[in-house]
Parts: C-alpha cells; sequence; structure tokens
C-alpha cells in the first residue's frame, strides 16, 4: 500500500461511522451517479490508472526479490543489472502514471465541482423572496461550499482509495501466499492487533473532527 493510500485509511478512522447506517432516499444513488455521467469515460481511465499503479507496488518488492535471490546469491552481475534497470523503469512510469492519475483526478473533481455548485447557485436564484428571510445565509454558503467539495471527494479520493486498497490487498496477499503461506496466515492474525487501538483512537478523533466542523460552520455563519 502507498503511503498515500496508507495515511487515507488512517484518516477514515476520524469519521463518523454513524453515517453508514443511515438508509438513503429512494433516487438517491441514481441522482447521484447521473452527476458522473457526463465523466465516465474520464472515471474509466482515472479507476484504469488506479489499478495499474496499485500493480506497481506488488511489482517492484518481486523484483528486488529476484534481484536479490537469483542475481545476488549466484553472482550474476548480467541479471541484476537488467532487474535494476527494470525496477527503475517502472518507478519513471509509475511517476508518469502517478501524474497522469492526478490530472485525471483534478479533471473530474473539478468538473463536478464546477456543475453542482453552477446548478445550487441557478437553484438559489430561482427562489422567492420568502426563501431567503427563512434560510440561513451561512448554510447557503456552506452549501456552495463545503457540501460540494465533499460530493467531489466521493468521485476521486474515496473511489480511487478503495479501489486502489482492494486491487492492492488482492495483489499482495496473492503474493505472499505463493512464496510463504504461514508467514501469510500470520500475517493475517495479527492484523486485528492494529486495527484495535487505531479504531480506539478513531472514536476519539470523530468527536474532535465533529466539534471542529460545528466551530467552523458557526464561524461561517457568523462571518457571513
Amino acid at each position: 500500500m502507498s503511503g498515500q493510500a496508507a495515511w487515507a485509511t488512517m484518516r477514515s478512522f476520524s469519521r463518523d461511522s454513524s453515517v453508514a447506517d443511515r438508509k438513503l432516499k429512494p433516487g438517491t444513488r441514481r441522482r447521484v451517479l447521473s452527476y458522473a455521467r457526463p465523466y465516465r469515460s474520464l472515471i474509466a481511465v482515472f479507476l484504469l490508472l488506479v489499478v495499474v499503479d496499485a500493480a506497481f507496488v506488488v511489482a517492484t518488492p518481486l523484483l528486488l526479490k529476484q534481484i536479490v535471490d537469483s542475481g545476488v546469491q549466484n553472482g550474476d552481475r548480467a541479471l541484476v543489472v537488467r532487474l535494476a534497470l527494470l525496477v527503475a523503469l517502472l518507478a519513471v512510469v509509475d511517476a508518469v502514471v502517478g501524474l497522469a492519475q492526478r490530472w485525471y483526478s483534478s479533471r473530474i473533481g473539478e468538473g463536478l465541482i464546477y456543475d453542482l455548485r453552477t446548478q445550487v447557485f441557478g437553484h438559489v436564484l430561482r427562489q422567492p423572496i420568502a426563501f431567503f428571510t427563512r434560510a440561513q445565509t451561512g448554510a447557503l454558503v456552506s452549501r456552495l461550499n463545503s457540501d460540494v467539495v465533499g460530493a467531489q471527494q466521493a468521485f476521486t479520493s474515496t473511489l480511487s482509495g478503495v479501489v486502489s486498497n482492494i486491487v492492492s490487498l488482492v495483489l499482495v496477499a496473492g503474493a505472499m501466499l505463493v512464496l510463504s503461506w504461514p508467514i501469510t496466515v500470520a500475517s493475517l492474525v495479527l492484523v486485528p492487533l492494529f486495527l484495535w487501538p487505531a479504531r480506539r483512537q478513531g472514536i476519539r478523533l470523530q468527536s474532535m473532527t465533529r466539534e471542529s466542523m460545528q466551530l467552523n460552520a458557526e464561524l461561517g455563519s457568523r462571518m457571513t
């Protein structure tokens, strides 16, 4: 797992898990997917790049293993040089894939933000004068700023994180099973020992995150 994906996983523990218990209204999923329809080709390429990037996470350690086992131990300098050049090439390609992935992520995310903010602003402009006497100005500003960014992250960072983690987990677990199944089983047994303290700390982070969001909302309303 890359450092960025690992940090995103740890940060996810600070999110309120109670939202998973809420049920969406009928038709909500269809409405959400309708915003992604204009970007479906970009999203497809973006997910393909995410899968390729996750595959590099497994390929590089396996090549390094071959350098040590087949090259260094056998004294085969030519093999060491070839595999080292291949590792360097993979590093360059991985960097290029990472840049392309960030470009597609930005293109999709900023496009969604533009579409959502334009639609929300147009909807607000069509409201009668009585609407503005009842609605809180801070809430309207929050809809245009914070809530729209949250929707953008769902199609970029959240989606890429889920796909990348699943692909990395499958590839890494498969490679470990092929290399040594006892070590793989021992590693899986130790996973709960790392998740338990993270979950406990996550409960505290949830309350702190919720409080900071409420304070920021109050500040935004007061300044508005």
